[in-house]
């Protein structure tokens, strides 16, 4: 089933919140595609756009708040394995305000991510399709993993199904070998 909304005019993917369906704005990217620019703010409230880590290999990690258990667990878990991946930078988006991504980083000690937040600008929701266009946690994103090649190319997907489960890092990770 998909669906549409005012701001895309791309039908949807279908996601599920505790076993009931519900729909994103638009079509996620694909492997193969070449990952779309996008700007959002970092925590300090500085913009931060995909074009700055050119040359890197990047990992998106996108989810519906911080404030949420299955997201809080997504953030720890990229930053651990961030750590130990040379060349490579995790940005974790969502809608969350900056403040409440500063306060979460500063409160579990999270400093090997990006945190960033899109909620100035749509672009990346349109270029991504990753917005939720309806049910309880409309205007949110929705829980999935893009990792992208040094030269801008995403090679990895992973738009999980139901927003309560966590994505697959192993094979987030595996795609940057």
């Amino acid at each position: 089933m998909t669906t549409s909304c005012s701001c895309c005019s791309a039908t949807g993917e279908t996601v599920k919140l505790q076993g009931n369906p519900f729909h994103t704005e638009g079509k996620m990217v694909k492997v193969g595609d070449v990952a779309p620019d996008f700007t959002a703010v970092k925590s300090d409230l500085s913009e931060a756009s995909l074009s700055d880590f050119k040359g890197k290999r990047v990992v998106l990690n996108i989810f519906p708040s911080l404030d949420t258990p299955v997201c809080a667990l997504s953030v720890r878990q990229f930053n651990q394995k961030a750590a130990t991946m040379e060349n490579t930078a995790v940005l974790c988006i969502s809608m969350d305000l900056p403040f409440a991504h500063a306060r979460f980083c500063t409160t579990e000690g999270i400093n090997n991510v990006v945190a960033l937040s899109l909620f100035r600008d749509c672009g990346f929701a349109k270029a991504y399709g990753l917005r939720i266009a309806d049910g309880p946690m409309k205007g949110l994103m929705a829980r999935a993993v893009i990792v992208i090649d040094e030269n801008g190319k995403i090679v990895y997907t992973e738009l999980v199904d139901e927003i309560t489960h966590e994505p697959n890092y192993d094979a987030a990770i595996n795609a940057l070998k």
